[in-house]
C-alpha cells in the first residue's frame, strides 16, 4: 500500500474512532433509554461473572428476545469497532492479546465508572462480552488486511 494512501486511511480511521469513542460514552453514561438518568431507581450491579449472561439465556421468553439482543448482542457488537478500527490507526497495536487488554481495560473503566457514579449499571458480565466483541473487531481487521495484502500482491 502507498505510504499516501496508509496515511489517509490512519486519519481517517481516527476520525472514526474519535467519533465510535463519543457515540460510546453517550450510550454508556446519557443515553435515557436505558435508565441511565433515572434517579429514582435502586441501583444495580453484578459482580458474579456469567451470572447475567445464564439469567438472560435461561430466562429469554420471559425477559424478551429484544432485550436478550440489547443485552448479549449488544455488548459484543458495541465493542467490534474498537477491535478493528485500534489496530488500523495503531501498527504497534496489531497484536490480539494486546487488543484483548486494551478492550478488557477500557470495559473495565467504563464499568467502574458507572458504579462509582451510580449509572447504567456495573456488570463484569459486560466487561467479558465487550471484550469478546473487541477480540472480534480484531480477528475481522485481521481477515481484512490478509485480503488486503493477497490483492496487493
Amino acid at each position: 500500500m502507498k505510504i499516501k494512501t496508509a496515511k489517509r486511511i490512519r486519519w481517517l480511521g481516527t476520525i472514526l474512532f474519535l467519533a465510535y469513542l463519543c457515540l460510546l460514552v453517550y450510550l454508556m453514561f446519557f443515553f435515557e433509554g436505558y435508565g441511565r438518568t433515572d434517579a429514582g431507581r435502586q441501583y444495580m450491579y453484578n459482580l458474579v461473572p456469567l451470572q447475567e449472561i445464564r439469567r438472560f439465556l435461561v430466562h429469554w421468553r420471559t425477559l424478551g428476545i429484544r432485550a436478550v439482543l440489547e443485552n448479549l448482542v449488544g455488548n459484543i457488537v458495541g465493542f467490534v469497532p474498537f477491535g478493528f478500527i485500534l489496530p488500523l490507526i495503531y501498527k504497534r497495536k496489531r497484536r490480539l492479546w494486546l487488543i484483548t487488554l486494551l478492550t478488557l481495560e477500557f470495559s473495565l473503566m467504563i464499568e467502574l465508572t458507572q458504579l462509582v457514579l451510580k449509572v447504567g449499571s456495573c456488570d463484569v458480565d459486560d466487561v467479558i462480552l465487550n471484550t469478546l466483541g473487541g477480540m472480534l473487531g480484531y480477528g475481522l481487521f485481521y481477515m481484512c488486511n490478509r485480503i488486503r495484502r493477497k490483492i496487493d500482491g
